[in-house]
Formats: structure tokens, sequence, C-alpha cells
């Protein structure tokens, strides 16, 4: 076995993912969100395993040229749209959903030349205040892109949600109704729900979701696991046990000394660090997996490496797989170790961190 750490892609609990989110999310369309490397999966193998989505979402023009060049022929939205007359034409010639979210956007798309006519979601400022047009300044943006010419392709709708993994955080219902009143009598498809969204109980009548987070088998909600949403781990972050040593009561271990065995301990030396995205700050009592039994992270992360007291378990030798997170040790459950949130985890797997296919 490789002693070296990877990121071991269940292929398989992505498309079981995917089904449950299509199962909760009430006929609406999946516009599978892939940006960021898929959450630290691998942007183009991603999106072939989830070749069942409606649509892919990027945040960027680069990571849609990257599909585009892998064969992907569903509908990309870049959810950060273009700013550049170069990116728009560049866009335009690979198909892309543009969304629009501010004037500039407007300009640009109102000085292009040639045919191309584009799929435009117009964003709705509902109180997140980072992208898209406050209610005041929503109807005279979508007049502006009304009168395109040529005519946009379709337009649709969308806001983002800021509180809708807090069940009972009232801005959700707030946003919601601020996005109802500011497009009442308006007649396009919209979208509102990102994970938390399809996952939770408010019903939010989309016509297409945002899935992220739970495609890759993570629970959006702090009080409820991924299990008991149904949802698998895509992502198992494996490496091995590369080294052990016997420690005398007092010895320390790792930089600064931060840790002093209580007894006499046995300490197995894992191939995980901080140049491989784990958490520098990581605090000690972290569990990890070695040989599938669970045990404490014991001194400070480095850059290659961590330790484990592994005193409790059966001997561990040089090879002994170990698991940051993955079945077993979920990944929400390290993040709140580390005081963040999973998509940190997951996005912050280093380029060094080969990606394995299963």
């Amino acid at each position: 076995m490789s002693r070296l750490i990877r990121a071991v892609i269940d292929t398989r609990a992505l498309q079981h993912n995917l089904s449950v989110i299509r199962e909760r999310a009430r006929g609406a369309h999946i516009m599978a969100v892939v940006k960021a490397n898929a959450y630290g999966h691998g942007l183009v193998p991603t999106a072939l395993a989830l070749a069942a989505a409606d649509a892919f979402a990027v945040a960027r023009l680069e990571e849609g040229l990257a599909l585009r060049a892998a064969g992907i022929t569903q509908p990309i939205v870049l959810l950060e749209g273009v700013f550049t007359a170069e990116q728009l034409r560049e866009a335009a010639r690979h198909g892309f959903d543009l969304v629009v979210h501010d004037v500039l956007q407007i300009e640009l798309l109102e000085e292009m030349s040639g045919a191309h006519r584009l799929v435009l979601w117009i964003k709705v400022d509902t109180g997140m205040n980072r992208l898209g047009f406050p209610p005041r300044d929503f109807l005279a943006a979508l007049g502006r892109v009304q009168r395109l010419q040529p005519a946009p392709l379709e337009i649709r709708l969308l806001t983002h949600l800021a509180c809708a993994d807090e069940r009972d955080n009232r801005m959700t219902n707030a946003q919601v109704a601020c996005f109802r009143q500011a497009t009442q009598g308006l007649d396009y498809a919209v979208s509102i729900a990102n994970s938390a969204g399809i996952l939770g109980a408010a019903q939010l009548g989309c016509d297409w979701v945002r899935p992220g987070l739970a495609l890759y088998g993570a629970s959006p909600f702090a009080d409820t696991s991924a299990a008991e949403l149904g949802l698998e781990p895509a992502m198992t972050l494996q490496t091995s046990v590369i080294a052990t040593r016997r420690l005398c009561r007092g010895e320390t271990v790792g930089y600064g000394a931060a840790w002093s065995a209580p007894r006499d301990s046995a300490i197995a030396i894992v191939a995980a660090g901080y140049g491989d995205g784990l958490a520098r700050g990581l605090p000690g009592g972290t569990p990890v997996l070695i040989g599938g039994q669970r045990a404490p992270i014991v001194g400070r992360v480095s850059m290659d490496m961590i330790a484990a007291d592994v005193s409790e378990l059966p001997p561990v030798r040089v090879g002994t797989p170990a698991v940051l997170w993955g079945p077993g040790l979920p990944v929400e459950e390290v993040a709140r170790h580390a005081g963040t949130i999973p998509y940190e985890l997951l996005c912050g797997v280093s380029q060094r961190v080969p990606i394995e296919l299963r």
C-alpha cells in the first residue's frame, strides 16, 4: 500500500447523494455546485460522476472552461458572472449561463456584438449583501436585460440564503419574503435553495436548486449528521503510519514540546500535515482512525506529519492505514474540533494530495 496521503473519492457516494437531493428537491432541476475544485474532490472527475445533474455551477470562467474541455455538455453557470468584454466573448463562445449581479455586467451585455444568445440569471440581493441587485434596483436592472439585443435565450432569477444552515433563524423566511415581493408578478424560473435550503423544512418553491456540500456527503446543519440525512461521505482522506515511537512519561512530541506524555505511551507518526491542507491549529484530542480505530492527535500539526497516541490500540506498525476523515469519522466532526466548517476542510485539501477515484 502506498504511504502517500491521498483523497479517495467514492463516485458511487456522489451519485447516491445526488439521488437523495433529487428526491428532496420536489421536482426542481439540480444545479450541482462544483466550484473550488468540487470542494476538493476534483472538478472534472466529480462532474463526470455527476452526469445525471441538470447543470453545473462554478464560480469563475476558468472552471467552466475546464469542464467544457473535458467534454461536459450540460449547462454551466458562472456564479460570479464575467467582468470584461473578453471574458464575455469566451463565455458566449462556450455557451455558459451567466449570473448578472452588477450594472457593469449589464453594460458589457449591451455592448456585446454578435448573435450569441445566453441564459442570464439575474441575482437579487435579499440581505446577504455580497452580490446582487438590491430590491429597489432590481426592476430597473431586469428591464435593461429584457431589452438586450439579441434577446437573452432565457431570463432566470436567483438569490442566496445567508442563514439556511440555522434551522430556526428568521432571516431565511425574511429573505424568501423579500425575494417574492421583489419578483412578484414575474413569470421566470427561480433558484433559492442551497444544500441547507433543500434539506431543511422550509418550503422554498424553487424551479432550480443549487446543492454543494450535501453532494459531497456532509451535513450543512450543526445539529444533524450526514447519515441522519441519508448522505454518504464521498471523500476519504487517507494516509498511513510512517513511524512509531515509545515515549516515557514526561517526554514530549513535536514543535514547541506542546504535549508531554502523561504516562508511558505509544505514538504513531502519520504522513499528513498542513502542507496537505490540515489545519495547523487542529487541537490535541482530535480523532484520527489508525487501523480503523480512533486515536487522538497529540502535539502540533507540522507541515508533513501529525502524531497520534495509540497507547490504547492493538500494536501499530509502519504502513498501518490512517484516515483523517471519511466513513467512520465524518468531516463535520473533525471540523468541530478545528473550530471551522466542513467546507473549509474539504476545499483546503492541497494540490499535492493526489485524488484517487473508486
